[in-house]
């Protein structure tokens, strides 16, 4: 009878190439009870835009289907029901655009569905606009904002509130009539598995568990292509997903088993002791970065402490393995990505004041791409990616700044 939807976007407008990033459908029959919930993350193709709202991260959606891949699913969830959302012209609007972008016309018109919103001037006269008042003057629990499934859920209660008030037949029932005769193009329905939000406090699997167990490991691994995407990746002391599967592919390609990964850490860690310990001081915050690297590597810390005693006695058998390390100088170029905070003219400017030229895009002499999202599927971090250029946090960014600003002491 309804189909209730809700939607997650990248921002406001389809006309400035936002996207859907999540939806979701409830389906209520004529008495406005549940017969059915699915919901879906969606990987835009593009950044997501102001994640502090609908809280995706593109860890999340860039594992999600494409829309296309949904399109046909989607339709068989809309077909002959009448569409209802709160705000649902914005709702229409976004999936609209998504079929135009797919060849298909799809029959959807907010003059011919629900809006729960447009509704409440007549059944809650006197509540504000939101979706968040109208269930509070309603009666309605609390819910949370800004996650499809659950405003799809809350406009679905809202929704059958008003059909309790408006009783049977309901002033809407042409509307009814008229999306049981909607023609909505045949589409193949493809085979996609919905993806899901990650519940809180959701760790993924570290990378190394995805690597074949083999042993003994190899005599000498050949792993400088390896140690190179490590040293992008540990840049801001942080290993993203993209990165995580970056590292695995590597492996895989140049025939490294776990063991000879793990080898390649403990070098790898070894080197970073040995820095830590050559002006023959560790520092508090030398040893926590090492503790912290161990941890992002899947190493113990007793492997942390092992390779700063050895560095420190001047033996560090596994050292010397990584190739030429990152660096990071007046003069290189910027490049910045996704919704910030502060704006992003602060942070711009905030580079060219340390001697950073700040470009508007990726080219090949971006030295540094900074990302709201490390996961970031923007144009920018895409081809940041293909030329090896490293992307790292805003915060980690703020560190790198702080520490370019400091004169190097002599040695």
């Amino acid at each position: 009878m309804y189909a209730v939807i809700d939607l997650e976007t990248t921002g406001l407008r389809t006309s400035w190439h936002d996207r859907i990033v999540e939806v979701a459908v409830v389906h209520l029959d004529e008495d406005g009870q549940v017969t059915g919930e699915w919901c879906s993350l969606v990987n835009p193709g593009r950044d997501l835009g102001p994640q502090l709202i609908h809280g995706i991260t593109a860890a999340e959606a860039r594992r999600a289907p494409r829309f296309e891949q949904l399109a046909g699913h989607v339709a068989g969830l809309l077909r002959g029901r009448v569409l209802a959302a709160h705000n649902l012209r914005f709702d229409a609007s976004f999936l609209l655009a998504e079929y135009e972008r797919v060849g298909v016309q799809a029959p959807i018109d907010p003059a011919d569905g629900l809006c729960t919103m447009r509704l409440a001037s007549h059944f809650l006269p006197s509540a504000g606009r939101s979706l968040h008042d109208c269930c509070r003057a309603a009666g309605l629990p609390p819910y949370r904002a800004h996650s499809a499934l659950h405003d799809a859920r809350a406009a679905a209660q809202l929704l059958a509130r008003y059909l309790t008030s408006a009783g049977a037949p309901p002033p809407w029932e042409a509307a009814i009539t008229a999306a049981a005769g909607l023609p909505w193009p045949p589409m193949e329905v493809a085979p996609v598995v919905p993806v899901h939000r990650r519940t809180a406090g959701h760790r993924e699997q570290h990378f190394l568990a995805r690597l074949v167990d083999r042993l003994p490991r190899l005599h000498e691994p050949k792993g400088d292509a390896y140690l190179n995407l490590l040293d992008q990746a540990l840049l801001d002391r942080h290993i993203s997903s993209t990165e995580a599967d970056a590292l695995v592919a590597t492996a895989e390609a140049f025939g490294l088993a776990r063991v000879d990964v793990e080898h390649l850490h403990r070098s790898y860690l070894a080197d970073l002791a040995g820095a830590a310990a050559e002006d023959g001081v560790v520092t508090a915050s030398e040893r926590h970065d090492l503790n912290q690297v161990a941890a992002l590597l899947g190493l113990p810390r007793s492997d942390a402490d092992h390779a700063l005693q050895s560095a420190m006695n001047g033996s560090s058998p596994e050292q010397g393995l990584r190739s030429n390390q990152w660096s990071f100088a007046p003069g290189d170029m910027v490049v910045f990505t996704g919704a910030m905070r502060p704006p992003r003219w602060e942070w711009e400017g905030e580079a060219e004041a340390a001697g950073l030229l700040v470009g508007d895009s990726v080219t090949k002499k971006t030295r540094l791409l900074v990302a709201a999202d490390p996961d970031s599927m923007s144009g920018k971090a895409e081809k940041a990616r293909r030329y090896g250029i490293p992307i790292v946090h805003p915060t980690a960014y703020r560190q790198m700044l702080a520490s370019l600003a400091k004169p190097t002491p002599a040695r």
